[in-house]
């Protein structure tokens, strides 16, 4: 969460930086036309600077994760540049279009404006001629963005439909960056302000343009097709192994990948259950009926099914060499710990592995399905893992505390948490607050939007 925190305001304070070595909010003589002039251009710079970071993430960039610290915080960031976009654009907008009320309403009293310099410069000219098209296509891509970013944020609205509609922000993004072009203050082009805008809205079309041509992720996707589905009514989840004959390059548990299972439903995230055996080539994925595609998974997966797989991705690999780990698994976020004991169990038997970390696993459920709890049993055994299962309504909800007192030395242990992000986060701050260092509180992020 640290290096992403750090990625926003970089994103933020380096254009505003850049932009302040050029201009000033404050102009002289001071009133309020000449700072709604400075104004609308600082905000669009930043409006544009952060929507080409957001664009330039949506590609889903393998280099970045390590930086970052997995997909899941990367999108957790493209979640915020959006919202930083729409703030931005929001403010440069009104300073545009709601001056321009304010003045029709008689709120504002517009002073004459003096003679305007006459343009020798051929391309200067040919921006001055396109400013009226550039504010018109902005205005309307801007209500086109913010709509989206809507829709993106409004989790009521069904997964599939967030997934088509919000490739047309990359449409949105084009037009806003030839409105930036044309209406960026000319002086600024030559400074490292106008530079920066360069370098990010060419970056960010390129993004877009990939977006568009539907290249995300196609290097790094595998064809399959089902092998296995089994069904756990009690708790509404699909366990499915599916086969990966080739290309797929492996992958380590906790990491987790996009499926399409219909291709008019789109690719959907599911965490990785299994671990990578190169001889077998198969992967589990264990997924609840959370939404309208999740709910009918058990009836629409069978054998043989064709399936296209893309990834892996993410950081949440337990490779931190703690000598002690604790997992917390909260509903459905058991599934990145099924693929771990899995490889430890594999290594255990194999004895090749090398010397691993004590480690306790807290699964707290809300349902209980007694064929399920076995597998999971047997599976911590197998692996030597110390398993605390706790059902909400039997055994009360699991709180930091209890995890302090059935591991009394855990503050020698990494924390790894995969589950309702609030409940993790209120774990974290208990811990932290009685000693655990931040940085040994690992939390997955699963929010694709």
């Amino acid at each position: 969460m640290k290096n992403i925190r750090i990625a926003l305001w970089a994103a933020l304070l380096v254009p505003a930086g850049a932009w302040l070595l050029a201009d000033t909010l404050w102009p002289e003589p001071f009133n309020y036309f000449r700072f709604r002039g400075v104004a609308v251009q600082f905000t669009g710079v930043i409006a544009i600077a952060v929507m080409s970071v957001a664009m330039v993430l949506a590609t889903r960039p393998h280099w970045l994760e390590r930086h970052l610290g997995g997909l899941d915080k990367m999108y957790r960031l493209h979640k915020w540049l959006g919202i930083s976009a729409l703030v931005a654009a929001l403010t440069h907008w009104w300073l545009a279009q709601g001056t321009k009320w304010m003045v029709a309403w008689g709120w504002l009293e517009r002073r004459g404006r003096g003679p305007r310099t006459e343009i020798s410069d051929p391309l200067q000219s040919w921006l001055n001629s396109q400013r009226h098209l550039a504010e018109s296509l902005g205005e309307w891509a801007f209500y086109g963005a913010a709509l989206l970013i809507v829709v993106a944020l409004v989790k009521r609205i069904p997964y599939h439909w967030f997934a088509k509609t919000h490739k047309l922000l990359a449409v949105a993004y084009l037009v806003l960056v030839f409105h930036t072009w044309v209406l960026l203050n000319t002086g600024y082009w030559a400074q490292p302000v106008g530079w920066l805008v360069a370098l990010l809205t060419l970056a960010g079309a390129a993004a877009a343009l990939w977006v568009l041509a539907g290249r995300v992720g196609a290097s790094r996707t595998t064809r399959g097709e089902v092998l296995t589905t089994r069904y756990f009514e009690p708790l509404r989840v699909t366990r499915t192994t599916v086969a990966l004959p080739q290309g797929w390059p492996g992958h380590a548990p906790g990491q987790f990948a996009f499926v399409t299972s219909r291709p008019e439903e789109g690719a959907h995230p599911y965490t990785i259950a299994s671990a990578w055996d190169n001889t077998r080539r198969e992967i589990t994925f264990v997924t609840k009926a959370l939404g309208d595609h999740t709910a009918t998974l058990h009836q629409t997966l069978r054998p043989g099914l064709p399936v296209k797989v893309q990834g892996p991705y993410g950081c949440f690999t337990f490779d931190d060499g703690a000598p002690r780990q604790v997992w917390i698994g909260g509903g459905i976020g058991i599934t990145p710990f099924l693929g771990r004991m899995e490889q430890l169990a594999s290594e255990r038997e194999a004895g090749t592995g090398p010397l691993r970390p004590q480690v306790d696993l807290f699964h707290t459920t809300r349902d209980e399905d007694p064929a399920a709890l076995a597998l999971l049993e047997a599976d911590a055994r197998a692996a030597g893992v110390q398993l605390h299962v706790l059902v909400d309504a039997r055994d009360s909800l699991l709180s930091a505390e209890r995890i302090r007192t059935a591991v009394p030395r855990w503050r020698e242990a990494s924390f790894w948490f995969c589950g309702p992000t609030g409940f993790g986060e209120a774990l974290r701050r208990d811990l932290v607050a009685h000693g655990l260092p931040t940085g040994r509180f690992h939390q997955e992020l699963f929010e694709m939007r």
